[in-house]
Formats: C-alpha cells, structure tokens, sequence
C-alpha cells in the first residue's frame, strides 16, 4: 500500500537549515498496523504530514497504491487525501459550534455524497462506535474519549484506506485512552490499515511493528509479539 524510498524533507529560513527527514525508506502493507515513536523533534509528526499528504517531501519517492505522491500539485494531493486517507488527531479537531452529526458529516458533504446516502452512513458508523445517542450533541458535551469515538467516526466515514494516527490517547485519562486503543484494535482486526505517531510505549505494544526514529532518521524497527489478546485484556482492566 505504502511504499518510500529515499525520502527527504528539509526545512529553511533564511538563517537556518534543519534537515527534518533523511533518506527515510519504510514499505507499509494493506492491513498493517505500525507505530512510529522517537523523541521530540525525530522527524515522526513530519513523516506523518508527508504519509497524509498535508505536506511534501524534497526529494525520495512516496507511493500510496501504486501512485507516486511526491511532486504533486496541492490540487491533486488534496484529492488522494479525501480518497485514500482518514485522520484521528491528538486534540480532536472538533468543531464546536456543529453536533455530532455534523462534524461526522463534513468529510462526506466534502466529497459530495447525496444527502440520503450521508444520513445511512452517519447511522452505521454511530452505531459501531457507540455514539448513536450523542449525534444532536456538541463536542464540548462529550468526554474526551466520546469526543475521539466522534473524531474516529469522522477518520472513517469516507471508508478511507489509510487511518494515520497523531498521538490519539494523549489528550485522554488511562481509562479513555484504553478504549480508544481497544477500537484501533478492532479496527485492524477488520483489516484496516493504521498508522499512530505515538510517546507511548505502551500504546506502541498494541501494534504489529514499532518504527523508532531520531534526528531524522529510522534508527529502529522492530516486530511486536505480544499476544492480541492479553492486550484487550489489559485495555478493560
């Protein structure tokens, strides 16, 4: 699904030059679920800007289904962002002043699905993710893990083929963190494919492989072997 080779990105002012990503080479298939951790300042937040097409890359190869993203014009990055990706961000990104119902709807008034066909999928995913009874509710009327189950609704409506992560428990107590785990999980289970910046060691656990990044560069990979199921275990403790 993912592909890149050779990836850079450098950032300039007219005094200082900060080389944020060097020659980054990562494959992702259909239906993994990756982490990717490292310190401040690693270059994690921007790979994942390049991965969601929110920003591009100096130089390297970035292939997203076979399709060379590196070079593109905003125009037609912003078209395989709404086709292909689905986002879940730290602090929500909720808009306050519209429901539930109308946060969830934004991405499908955007890519311009019939009002009739909105309403159904609005009702399916609400369903699935437990928040049925909250869609005439505004954002700031929810906990903070309602309010990402919201914000998961919206990353997911348009039934995008990458879900990118940034940081999704951080905002949240132990306890919504967990449940916002547990529904990633289940998400993978049903063959989504995941990627999550985290700080989290823990939160990195549930993945299928972890990508450590410093100064830039990929420094680490490593498989993650812990039983799925002792994970959903601890997630409900």
């Amino acid at each position: 699904m993912i592909e890149i080779k050779n990836l850079s990105k450098v950032f300039r002012t007219e005094e200082v030059e900060t080389k944020a990503l060097s020659n980054i080479t990562l494959k992702v298939n259909q239906g993994d679920f990756v982490s990717i951790m490292g310190p401040s300042g690693s270059g994690k937040s921007t790979l994942l800007n390049i991965l969601g097409l929110l920003d591009s890359a100096d130089s390297g190869s970035y292939q997203l289904v076979n399709k060379e993203m590196v070079g593109l014009k905003e125009k037609d990055r912003s078209k395989a962002r709404k086709e292909n990706i689905g986002f879940i961000f730290q602090n929500f990104n909720l808009i306050d002043e519209l429901s539930v119902y109308d946060n969830i709807e934004l991405p499908l008034i955007y890519n311009k699905v019939s009002a009739v066909a909105r309403k159904r999928k609005i009702e399916v995913i609400a369903n699935k993710l437990g928040i049925s009874h909250r869609l005439k509710h505004f954002p700031q009327q929810l906990s903070g893990g309602q309010q990402q189950r919201v914000a998961v609704a919206r990353a997911l409506i348009n039934d995008p083929l990458l879900i990118l992560a940034d940081e999704p428990t951080g905002n949240l107590d132990s306890k919504s963190g967990n449940e916002v785990i547990e529904l990633l999980m289940d998400l993978h289970a049903n063959g989504a494919t995941i990627i999550m910046v985290t700080h989290s060691e823990h939160d990195a656990s549930f993945s299928q492989r972890t990508i450590l990044m410093k100064d830039g560069e990929i420094v680490l990979e490593k498989n993650n072997s812990r039983n799925f199921d002792v994970l959903v275990k601890e997630s409900k403790n």
